[in-house]
């Protein structure tokens, strides 16, 4: 659906939209309305007051919606479902027990945080995140604490591979937009979001979870004691090697079509192959985890109960994430609503052109999309396009080209707030409410922006 033309100057609709967004956090935080029923009707108010025609109002607010939907009620069911199998079977204790003993309780947020950037680097942000949060949860039972502990460091790894490293969406998007190497940008930005990730989430975390007390939350599996469901007659616990299988799974078949799509993107394969077909339909997402569900059940549930025994656990872990999932795409039709009402096209025209450097003029435009319409992925390609010009006639070196695919990262990271998904899936996930989110997630990933913005600076400064 194509945005429409603005029906006000730019001042006039970043107002509307920080009005939008102080109203929904006043329903939620003060009335304490329920968060998708707030949602749902600021979209439909800003949507009124932006201009759209009554008619199409439907349509707008089924644009984000529907988006959002479509991708994370998949995710979150066949993630909360392989959880479930884990967590009943003692798999994630198995993973848990192997994870404390190799890097000792100290480092188990550590561990957990470069599992994160191992697993992060082909699958997306929500993906790895929904598949982890069982053996995080575990870690977390064990040891007590915050769960803030051991939740943001993979939380935070998982988004900084999502934003910075191909073959993720948005900066192969904003590389070939700019003209910058996506081989090179992908061997600059392994170590740049791997040193950024240590400075700007894991010593925050350790900052943030020491002053901010979030209980080990049950939304997501239920009343479930350590080790209760395991230790019933005839449930055997899994292996670590079965576990690591598991997890290993999703992690393969993604990376066939996360690899292959920016191998056909960039020209290395020819389009319409049928192997690479095959291989990219059973990468995609949603396949890959259904697969993996499918295996789930076959090591971890029909060894040790009737399928139908199978078949009330895996139900059982639906009921509590239907909330998470309409809240998520509440928050995705709350941006679509942003992006469609030309906030984010009105705002980029007046910043086209700031007369300061590229990097910074790069870094600057990305914050005000991600801040305005809340997707990084639309402020990375938004953010590519609008400077593809500036760049051409700037005449830069490879190197600097992939610098400003960074910059444009770190802006696309900061300041994750109401009209992002992810927010209210990391919200829900770990049983956060909106003000303690603001506090830690939106502080994560604002410190994680900015720390991958400062090691681009530096690197320009100095080539």
């Amino acid at each position: 659906m194509e945005a429409i033309d603005p029906q006000f100057g730019t001042l006039t609709l970043l107002l509307i939209a920080a009005g939008a967004v102080a109203l929904l956090l006043f329903l939620i935080m003060k009335l304490k309305l329920h968060a998708f029923i707030s949602l749902v009707l600021v979209s439909v108010l800003t949507a009124v007051v932006v201009g759209f025609p009554p008619g199409d109002i439907p349509d707008v607010l089924m644009f984000g919606f529907a988006d959002t939907i479509g991708s994370v009620a998949l995710l979150v069911a066949f993630g909360v479902m392989l959880g479930r199998l884990l967590e009943v079977t003692g798999g994630a204790q198995t993973l848990a027990d192997t994870l404390i003993g190799r890097f000792g309780e100290k480092r188990a947020p550590l561990a957990l945080g470069v599992a994160s950037l191992l697993f992060g680097f082909p699958i997306f942000f929500d993906a790895g995140l929904v598949i982890f949060v069982p053996i995080i949860l575990t870690v977390a039972r064990r040891f007590g604490g915050s769960v803030l502990y051991y939740a943001l460091p993979a939380a935070g790894a998982f988004a900084a591979m999502h934003a910075i490293v191909p073959p993720h969406p948005g900066p192969v998007a904003a590389a070939n937009l700019i003209g910058a190497n996506v081989g090179l940008t992908l061997l600059v930005g392994i170590p740049v979001a791997v040193v950024a990730w240590y400075v700007g989430v894991m010593l925050v975390s350790r900052f943030l979870a020491g002053r901010v007390d979030v209980p080990v939350s049950d939304v997501v599996f239920g009343e479930i004691q350590d080790g209760e469901d395991a230790e019933k007659p005839g449930w055997r616990q899994p292996s670590f090697a079965t576990v690591l299988m598991l997890l290993l799974i999703p992690l393969v078949l993604i990376s066939f079509n996360t690899v292959l799509s920016t191998l056909v993107e960039t020209g290395v394969l020819a389009e319409g192959q049928d192997w690479v077909g095959f291989l990219s339909l059973i990468g995609i997402t949603p396949v890959a985890l259904l697969i993996t569900v499918l295996v789930a059940i076959l090591v971890l549930g029909r060894p040790n109960a009737s399928m139908a025994t199978v078949s009330k656990i895996l139900d059982q872990a639906l009921g509590p994430v239907c909330a998470i999932i309409l809240i998520t795409g509440a928050g995705g039709m709350f941006g679509g609503v942003l992006e469609l009402s030309g906030i984010g096209d009105a705002l980029s025209g007046s910043l086209s052109d700031l007369g300061i450097s590229l990097i910074l003029q790069a870094f600057i435009i990305a914050t005000l999309l991600r801040v305005a319409q809340g997707s990084a992925t639309v402020a990375l390609t938004t953010t590519g396009g609008l400077i593809a010009g500036a760049v051409g006639d700037a005449g830069l070196s490879d190197f600097k080209l992939t610098l400003l695919v960074i910059a444009i990262a770190a802006g696309a990271t900061v300041l994750s707030h109401v009209n992002d998904s992810g927010f209210w899936l990391v919200s829900r996930l770990f049983g956060m409410d909106e003000k303690t989110t603001l506090k830690t997630w939106t502080v994560i990933e604002t410190t994680l922006g900015l720390t991958v913005f400062a090691i681009a600076s530096l690197l320009w400064l100095v080539t």
